[in-house]
């Protein structure tokens, strides 16, 4: 594990309260992990994380969220959502297929929404307008794909990023 992982995951759990972390699991339904560390905490921690480590490159930024998605504990999905929320600037359309499997992987509402809304929207917004046509040819093959996760990222990217054609191709 980087340094940066293991910072976030130490404080993670330092921050997390066993009652907390029951409370949600049985809330959401969900067979992830739960360290129980508020959603304040899985901010302020990579707030914190981005100061300790400053300068992270696109690469090494993508490669820590993949680092802490990669372990099935709640929290630290929720720390790599914020993570790409907070450089968001920094990604680029190749970055969708790895968000695509977080969304794959995700199976929950609130993770799903945080990477179309908040990830995804963001990002097309930010697009130059050749690579927000290639993005928007991915989130083409999201809106009729099978997983119903995918379908949810991709209309809500879209409504965040302004709507384009978010109304044209409803899949079911």
């Amino acid at each position: 594990m980087s340094d940066a992982a293991e910072f976030v995951d130490a404080t993670l759990q330092r921050e997390g309260d066993p009652h907390r972390a029951g409370a949600e699991q049985a809330r959401l339904r969900s067979e992830l992990r739960f360290y129980g560390a508020s959603v304040g905490a899985v901010r302020g921690t990579i707030r914190d994380a981005l100061r300790r480590y400053p300068g992270l490159t696109h690469d090494e930024i993508t490669a820590l969220s993949s680092e802490l998605w990669a372990v099935p504990v709640f929290e630290r999905r929720l720390a790599a959502i914020v993570l790409l929320q907070s450089r968001v600037r920094m990604l680029q359309n190749s970055d969708l297929t790895r968000i695509e499997g977080f969304v794959r992987a995700a199976r929950l509402p609130v993770l799903v929404d945080l990477l179309g809304d908040g990830v995804v929207g963001p990002l097309l917004a930010l697009l130059d307008p050749p690579g927000r046509t290639r993005a928007q040819t991915v989130l083409d093959r999201w809106v009729n794909d099978g997983d119903e996760w995918l379908r949810r990222a991709a209309l809500l990217a879209r409504e965040q990023a302004g709507g384009d054609r978010a109304g044209s191709e409803h899949a079911g």
